[in-house]
């Protein structure tokens, strides 16, 4: 993946988040512990979502480039962004998988799981 489609991706899915109700509250947050690419929130939940995006012909699938290790950061960086921003919503965490087509960087698919993992175990 290059930065070109990267930020593809992450715009393709900022949009598709807006168009599931969530307003975007944060694009590629930085901590001493990592990033996360999107926090979003609707009435219920504040969205922590890593956007991972692939060309078609990219050995490994953008969802399985989502390490435990790459978890573990992303959790330690929701951590530390609700300290500093207090909220009674509902923590989750998303995995937006976005396959490219080479030739053009246009989206060919999109794999979107809610709750895609938990903070467990990653104190």
């Amino acid at each position: 993946m290059n930065n070109a489609s990267g930020k593809i991706g992450e715009d393709y899915a900022a949009e598709l988040l807006s168009e599931k109700g969530y307003q975007i509250m944060e694009r590629n947050y930085h901590s001493r512990f990592g990033e996360i690419d999107i926090i979003a929130e609707n009435e219920e939940y504040i969205v922590f979502a890593e956007v991972k995006t692939r060309d078609e012909h990219f050995s490994v699938s953008p969802l399985e480039a989502v390490t435990v290790g790459k978890q573990r950061k992303i959790y330690k960086t929701a951590l530390l962004y609700l300290q500093q921003h207090k909220t009674k919503l509902q923590p989750r965490f998303d995995v937006i998988g976005i396959t490219t087509q080479s030739d053009a960087f246009t989206v060919k698919s999109v794999e979107y799981i809610q709750n895609a993992f938990s903070g467990g175990g990653y104190y």
